[in-house]
């Protein structure tokens, strides 16, 4: 393969070659990075072109497992439906290169990114992004500006620019940034949670004796969360990155960029006629649609008004001419909308930029499930259910840059029915929007919960939505959390922010609703604690944003956060646990000494424990670390206070038996075949039938009963076992 391109960058080598493989595509790039090979295409339909108002842009990420030199899992040997990295890795591409179209491009086009080698090392969604906007870059599109993909880390509290996966495994950071030379167009980021470890005094004991003792080592949980200031600061130093990479492929590239074709782009040449007559007689319905928008993202009343306006002007009936009426009546809503929030400071609902609409709260609302949480944030509803497992609930999944199966234990699941928005649809599978909003939940919640074996899986029903049903989510995921009371560092909650701008002015709304999110100029959705983001996604739909502007963002979103917390926090302190179905789990440290009496006898005295309060025990030998799992909260209490019976229980010191002995024991248990005697150091014998009595005994607890002293005499030994005569 002979390589048009060599470039050097942070971090990492990459090759491009745009002539040799996919000629018959409109741009091709075939990116060479370590041992990583991807090829990247752009395909459009020169012939078509889509009369609405959406530009049908469709990416394309896969992954076959012959990269890796693998052969696919499980029971078909052929990839199948595309994994949720794929998924997620098409929405990343997607989303940084949809605005580098011009408005009216109305051409379908296809996007496709195959991974033909992977290293393990290597960063695959970055390496996407750049092949695909190569690949469009030098395309016959009109499309003359590139876009780079930086990922930064924080590796010992030091910024590192495009880790490797290796860095990124002990990063506390995972910050994603898209754009071109000039601007920030994405941003994906995520704290990653991390144990500590503090050695606190121990006055109990004297050092001088045993310096390992002076200190007791306690591990605590932290989620990492990235103070607003430090993440600005992040920021600029990536973004400098980011434009430098830019002019560098700019600079690159352009000499092989194909021959521009002539395109035909939709027409979006307003008719001032009818934009004239809808503000001068129906200014009144368009506010009034206004607020009914404010309570769904269904456009009804905006369709009625548009069928009242054809009935009172005929010639307007054609289907062409009643296409331009819609644009009409949807600009100079977007005008209304746009100019009341930047003239007045008032939204479409009344309320204030800054302000977040009423929360009201309801957990434990399923009876039969492990715990729940009906979150409700104006006309957003998310009924968040929690299940609870264990090790063997994680959900495997396989990836190229991975050595063997991976086991993921917190899972967080997104639906939206069409219901939700008053759409008569049926529910089919999960679609692309539901995965990334799912997966935005998840790294908001995951660096607060320490679940050491523990699965917890969330799923979240959307049962009404205007706007930022993922920020519900996350807030009701975390409420969901509380309700089955399991430990989170911090208390986490999520706002969707929005921005409104013209060229000179500019507005930062918190809690969008649809109609703001739909007729604005940024989402921004936020995740974190009161101190810190855990959790962030950007989209800017024109142009970029200065670092000033999201600074603003980013307090205000930390002031709406903290309103939401608060209520939050209200709600906490009222959960009622769902005890009778709720599992439970504990964990506490014994003395390592105490675990061959709490094992006992092949194991006999723990199988006793887990049989009689319906648990699972597992214990580290090493450190005497206990974990103890049950069905409800009290089997697991009873044996917690069962252990701790034995290790506070004095030692005896062991007795060597020897045959002929004679001493005193218990009858521990009564069987079939004879009673088991508990000896004076604990040790258990077994009294057989025959050797009860010199008479002959028919059934054992006619002449023993448990708990009854009686004299017994060693007979000899088989193995571990002892075999008692009555003395």
């Amino acid at each position: 393969m002979k390589y048009d391109v060599n470039l050097d960058l942070q971090n990492r080598v990459e090759e491009y070659s745009f002539k040799d493989v996919a000629k018959q595509a409109n741009g091709s790039a075939w990116l060479k990075s370590g041992d990583s090979v991807i090829l990247a295409t752009v395909v459009i339909d020169e012939t078509e072109i889509v009369k609405d108002d959406f530009l049908p842009l469709t990416v394309q990420y896969i992954e076959k497992t012959y990269a890796a030199g693998k052969i696919p899992g499980g029971f078909f040997k052929r990839e199948t439906k595309p994994s949720d990295f794929e998924t997620l890795t098409s929405r990343i591409v997607d989303r940084s290169l949809r605005p580098l179209f011009p408005k009216g491009f109305g051409h379908p086009t296809q996007i496709t990114i195959m991974v033909f080698s992977a290293d393990a090392d290597a960063d695959l969604q970055v390496l996407a992004l750049n092949a695909a906007s190569a690949a469009l870059y030098v395309s016959d599109i009109d499309i003359n500006t590139s876009v780079a993909a930086v990922r930064a880390a924080k590796i010992d509290n030091e910024l590192v620019l495009n880790p490797t996966l290796s860095e990124l495994k002990n990063s506390t950071l995972d910050l994603y940034l898209s754009g071109t030379k000039d601007d920030l167009l994405m941003i994906e980021m995520r704290s990653i949670g991390s144990n500590e470890i503090e050695l606190t005094d121990n006055y109990a004991m004297d050092p001088l004796l045993d310096p390992s003792i002076g200190a007791t080592a306690i591990q605590t949980h932290i989620s990492n969360a990235v103070k607003e200031d430090e993440l600005i600061d992040i920021l600029e130093q990536t973004q400098k990155l980011l434009f430098e990479t830019n002019s560098k492929y700019e600079e690159s590239f352009k000499e092989h960029k194909k021959e521009t074709q002539p395109l035909e782009c939709k027409a979006h040449m307003l008719n001032e006629e009818m934009v004239k007559y809808v503000r001068d007689n129906h200014m009144s319905d368009i506010e009034s649609a206004m607020n009914q928008m404010a309570k769904s993202e269904r456009s009804t009343a905006l369709r009625a008004l548009r069928k009242n306006i054809i009935q009172a002007n005929p010639q307007w009936a054609e289907v062409e001419t009643e296409v331009e009426l819609k644009d009409a009546i949807e600009a100079v809503k977007k005008e209304q909308v746009r100019g009341q929030i930047l003239s007045k400071r008032v939204r479409a609902d009344g309320r204030a930029l800054n302000e977040v609409r009423p929360i009201t709260i309801d957990t434990n609302i399923l009876p039969k499930a492990h715990a729940s949480c009906l979150f409700t944030r104006g006309q957003t509803q998310a009924l968040v259910v929690l299940t609870m497992g264990g090790p063997k609930d994680a959900q495997m999944f396989e990836s190229l840059t991975d050595d063997g199966t991976q086991n993921e234990n917190f899972m967080v699941h997104y639906n939206f029915p069409g219901f939700s928005v008053g759409e008569a649809s049926p529910v089919m599978g999960t679609k692309r929007r539901e995965l990334g909003h799912g997966n935005l939940a998840k790294r908001a919640l995951e660096p607060t919960v320490d679940l050491d074996g523990q699965t917890v899986r969330l799923v979240s029903e959307i049962l009404e939505s205007n706007g930022s049903s993922s920020m519900a989510t996350v807030c009701g995921g975390y409420m969901a959390l509380k309700a089955a009371d399991i430990q989170t560092s911090d208390t986490i909650a999520g706002i969707a922010m929005g921005m409104v701008s013209d060229k000179d002015n500019y507005a930062i709304l918190s809690d969008i609703m649809g109609l703001e999110d739909h007729d604005g100029d940024m989402d921004f959705k936020v995740t974190g604690s009161k101190d810190g983001i855990t959790a962030m996604q950007m989209d800017i739909k024109l142009g970029g944003i200065s670092l000033d502007i999201l600074k603003e963002a980013l307090y205000q979103a930390k002031e709406g956060r903290s309103h939401i917390i608060d209520i939050m926090l209200e709600a906490e302190s009222k959960i009622e646990f769902n005890d009778g179905v709720l599992p439970s789990v504990d964990f506490f440290h014994i003395d390592p000494s105490f675990i061959g009496e709490i094992i006992g006898q092949a194991g006999k005295t723990i199988r006793e424990i887990i049989e009689k309060f319906e648990v699972a025990i597992d214990i580290d030998k090493k450190d005497g670390k206990v974990k103890i799992t049950g069905k409800n909260k009290s089997g697991v209490e009873g044996a917690k206070k069962h252990i701790h019976g034995i290790v506070n229980t004095p030692k005896v010191a062991k007795i060597k038996y020897e045959v002929g002995d004679i001493y005193e024991g218990t009858v521990k248990k009564i069987v079939d075949f004879g009673a088991f005697i508990e000896l004076p150091d604990g040790t258990d014998g077994l009294l057989h039938i025959s050797k009860i009595s010199k008479e002959r005994v028919e059934k054992v607890s006619d002449v023993l009963t448990e708990g009854e002293k009686i004299t017994v005499e060693i007979l000899e030994f088989k193995g571990n076992k002892i075999s008692l005569g009555r003395a």
